[in-house]
């Protein structure tokens, strides 16, 4: 599921509203605001602006979560067990960047209000099996990563990974941030992007997004800044968020045959993997009968070019690689067809045996 950022005091309020309105229209579903501006003398003016913004996104079909930490339940005079005020303002989860005792949280996941109850996901403490250990209701349980506004701030992936398989191994629901590279505003007066990953910060957004869907970890990917650009957010909707779509830079000697065997197919690693391609191979049973001539042969394939067997190699013909690390062109059986953009190569090693992926035109989205 994908889902933006909204900052209500930050922007005037019709501009919020377009926004989610444009959101909505690309199909997402879910809306992330904070109040961190919120004080006991603006609370009454900032509460009303918000429950404008959040009836909107709620008649939109919008789910809101709002980011809450032990100063705002203190600010709003909000008890830990009592939380209808977060539903009378249209949210309908929250999200604890704070831990507590465990046994908190959990009685917070029954609490009458019927809010859901989003953990933070980006520290490492075992609070999440302190948590499950006093029984929590697992229905109205999930994560959110944090996002990150200074540079060299953001999560590594090793921390990333380690932090997330606790939660998938529970069975909870996850999400994380991804960053607009249009988008300036944040919850905070200084921002150098938003992302959840450091690794992220100044790729493409829709880069950054197949990479959350290709680690297997998270469920729901957010826009932590707003306004990400009609563009990115267009994007973003054509994402298959089921299976890794790769972006190819075709060859310009690239044939109509050889588009069509890589771009109208489904493909799938072997289960029997190696460490210098990705092999497609069932593929090359529905053009045995076709001829697929030598054409654009080199002497060493690179990482990253995807290549076809042609006519010269018997069996093998129409099978589909992506090459994972240097290797000879033995007689010239494999025809260089394009290579995967340069910002995609790194999510190769994601495509794990039997794994199921797509390739997409790189130029289709310029």
């Amino acid at each position: 599921m994908l889902g933006i950022s909204v900052y209500p005091t930050k922007a005037p309020t019709e501009q919020s509203i377009a926004y989610l309105k444009t959101a909505a229209k690309y199909g997402f579903k879910r809306v992330f605001a904070s109040l961190l501006d919120v004080t006991p003398e603006n609370k009454d003016a900032i509460l009303a602006q918000f429950k404008k913004v959040f009836t909107v996104a709620n008649d939109l079909g919008m789910s809101v979560t709002i980011d809450a930490n032990p100063r705002l339940f203190d600010t709003l005079g909000v008890d830990y067990h009592h939380l209808g005020l977060f539903k009378q303002l249209g949210a309908s989860a929250i999200r604890l960047d704070a831990n507590f005792d465990g046994l908190t949280e959990s009685m917070m996941s029954y609490e009458d209000s019927g809010l859901d109850i989003e953990l933070n996901l980006s520290v490492d403490t075992g609070n999440i099996s302190n948590i499950m250990s006093y029984l929590p209701n697992k229905q109205r349980l999930s994560g959110c990563h944090n996002f990150y506004p200074q540079r060299f701030t953001g999560l590594d992936l090793d921390f990333f990974t380690k932090c997330t398989e606790k939660y998938r191994q529970m069975g909870l629901k996850t999400a994380a941030f991804v960053t607009s590279q249009v988008a300036t505003t944040g919850p905070h007066p200084f921002n150098d992007g938003l992302p959840t990953l450091e690794m992220h910060r100044d790729l493409p957004i829709v880069v950054q997004a197949k990479h959350l869907f290709a680690t297997g970890l998270i469920d729901d990917v957010l826009i932590s800044n707003q306004f990400a650009s009609d563009d990115e957010l267009k994007q973003l909707s054509q994402l298959n968020q089921d299976q890794l779509s790769l972006a190819v830079d075709f060859d310009a000697a690239a044939t109509p045959l050889e588009r069509e065997i890589l771009l109208d197919h489904q493909h799938f690693n072997r289960g029997d993997v190696n460490s210098y391609s990705v092999r497609s191979t069932f593929v090359k049973l529905q053009y045995k009968d076709q001829s697929i001539p030598v054409n654009h042969p080199v002497a060493t394939l690179q990482p990253g070019d995807v290549v076809i067997g042609n006519d010269s190699f018997g069996q093998y013909k129409g099978e589909v690689n992506i090459v994972k690390q240097p290797m000879p062109n033995i007689d010239q059986h494999k025809n260089v067809v394009g290579h995967l953009v340069a910002d995609e190569q790194f999510l190769i090693p994601y495509i794990r045996p039997w794994m199921k992926f797509r390739f997409e035109d790189a130029q289709a989205h310029k």
